[in-house]
């Protein structure tokens, strides 16, 4: 895990969830992720990619999603 660095800019802590099969609508176990503002990067519907990193795991982002996130970071 790296922690804060040159060009990271936090954006607030999430509420991260393993949500299980059966329980609550989930049609297979998965894990949530919530924190608002990821849904002005990754909207609602729209899918992305994750990967495993040294103590934890990244979220890759599409082209439209880069632009919404680098305009965020740019807020910030």
């Amino acid at each position: 895990m790296s922690g804060p660095g040159e060009g990271k800019i936090k954006i607030g802590k999430a509420d991260i969830y393993i949500h299980i099969k059966g329980k609550s609508g989930a049609s297979v176990t998965h894990i949530d992720i919530e924190l608002p503002i990821l849904n002005k990067i990754i909207k609602p519907g729209e899918n992305s990619y994750v990967g495993g990193k040294e103590g934890g795991v990244f979220l890759g982002l599409k082209k439209e999603m880069i632009k919404r996130a680098e305009h965020i970071a740019k807020k910030k």
